[in-house]
């Protein structure tokens, strides 16, 4: 197994190339099954999720040429509707090909998703969803077994409570459903926006995109003809690279970034104290003379998202004074705190609220990861701390991060990835 050793104490300097969204890459890839020819997908981030899918996708018996960022892929030789247990495990992601091959095929088996620790996701809003649009669900042995023989049927559905992947889902069974799907309290994620804009642009009617009440006229079980596209830039990746600038007091430079989708990351560190300067789709970052406290609420997109959450705990733990943060949509995501507190980090916790009391000296110490983004916290508490860090179980990093010591190093860092 391998793990980052990591020096800390390290300015950095330099620019930083921000890879594909693995978070709009996995629904695109589920798409394509929807799709009648083959499908090209360009500025796929090189992380252990987007090679996961495929090779579900290659399961079901679909081919695909995949190599850098780049993968095409042909899903008219589908000849499996089962989604097997061995893969979904891995990945929570996995269950975005349950709306589609019900959708294309009309019956799916789909194993129940494993993947991050982060606390409780069940898939229940997706399953009532496909239930309203006409499907026959039940759940035995493990798997999610849909049946819709004569195809799902249009239906006004209304999220009791707002899921990303739930909405993901049912706009691409309602993109080959009869009639006309309403989704009311939609996600309105950037990646959620990407999904529509492809099927709009396979011609596929939606109306509201980008707002929470999604309108899809389907097809009636025609496949679509999917356009080529390149997937949007990463806006936690992003976020976590500003964070490294930032808990270093470097000037760094991101590029590739579309600005709008990390304003509420840009609003809080401007709180804290940095500054940037915007040149396109460039964001730079520049030191901070004091680093100020800050008070975080996670919440839907436009609000602070909970992917940053733990990169913003790490940032502040260097803040003068005591910082609030409040996680909202997972019970389990301050698994992150007990490692930081093995820098030195002072921090306590009541429920659903962090208290970050600083500034703190961090040291160098043994960390274990625990899930994606709080891998990537105790990166950057690696980064600040004075002394050698050994950064553990980092098959989490891995899911979500491309060549993730090889850009830090490019910025002035050192980390090395050892093998236990």
């Amino acid at each position: 197994m391998d793990f980052l050793r990591i020096v800390g104490g390290k300015k950095l300097s330099g620019d930083v190339q921000i890879s594909g969204a693995k978070n709009a890459a996995l629904p695109l890839i589920a798409s394509t099954i929807l799709a009648s020819r083959p499908v090209t997908i360009d500025n796929l981030p090189n992380v252990r999720d987007i090679k996961t899918l495929l090779k579900l996708l290659d399961n079901l018996g679909a081919s695909f040429t995949h190599e850098g960022s780049q993968a095409t892929i042909d899903t008219s030789s589908i000849d499996s509707t089962v989604a097997t247990y061995d893969i979904v495990r891995t990945m929570r992601a996995s269950i975005l090909v349950l709306g589609p091959l019900l959708a294309r095929f009309g019956h799916c088996e789909v194993s129940l998703p494993g993947g991050c620790a982060i606390g409780q996701r069940p898939i229940d809003l997706h399953l009532k969803a496909l239930e309203q649009m006409g499907a026959d669900i039940t759940i035995k042995s493990g798997y999610v077994i849909a049946e819709a023989p004569k195809g799902l049927k249009g239906a006004t559905i209304i999220f009791d409570k707002i899921t990303v992947t739930g909405t993901e889902n049912i706009l691409m069974a309602a993109a080959l459903a009869h009639g006309k799907t309403t989704i009311i309290n939609a996600a309105k994620e950037p990646e959620v926006v990407q999904l529509c804009e492809v099927l709009q642009q396979s011609g596929i009617k939606i109306e509201g995109i980008g707002t929470d009440e999604i309108t899809v006229e389907g097809t009636g079980g025609e496949t679509i003809a999917m356009p080529d596209f390149a997937v949007i830039p990463d806006r936690i990746e992003a976020g976590t690279y500003l964070c490294a600038g930032a808990i270093t007091n470097s000037e760094i430079r991101l590029r590739g970034v579309i600005p709008e989708h990390i304003e509420s990351i840009l609003v809080k560190m401007r709180q804290m104290g940095f500054d940037f300067t915007i040149d396109g789709s460039d964001i730079t970052i520049h030191p901070a003379k004091s680093i100020q406290p800050v008070e975080i609420v996670t919440s839907e997109y436009p609000g602070f998202p909970t992917d940053m959450q733990a990169q913003f705990m790490a940032l502040a733990l260097l803040a003068n004074g005591t910082s609030i943060i409040e996680e909202r949509l997972f019970e389990n995501r301050f698994m992150h705190v007990s490692e930081l507190r093995r820098f030195g980090a002072n921090i306590q916790l009541k429920g659903n609220i962090a208290t970050v009391i600083g500034p703190t000296k961090l040291y160098g110490a043994d960390v274990m990861a625990t899930d994606l983004r709080a891998s990537s916290a105790l990166v950057l508490a690696a980064l600040a701390a004075e002394g050698v860090s050994n950064v553990h179980r980092i098959y989490h990093l891995d899911r979500g991060y491309e060549n993730l010591e090889d850009k830090l190093n490019a910025l002035g860092a050192d980390v090395t990835r050892l093998k236990e």
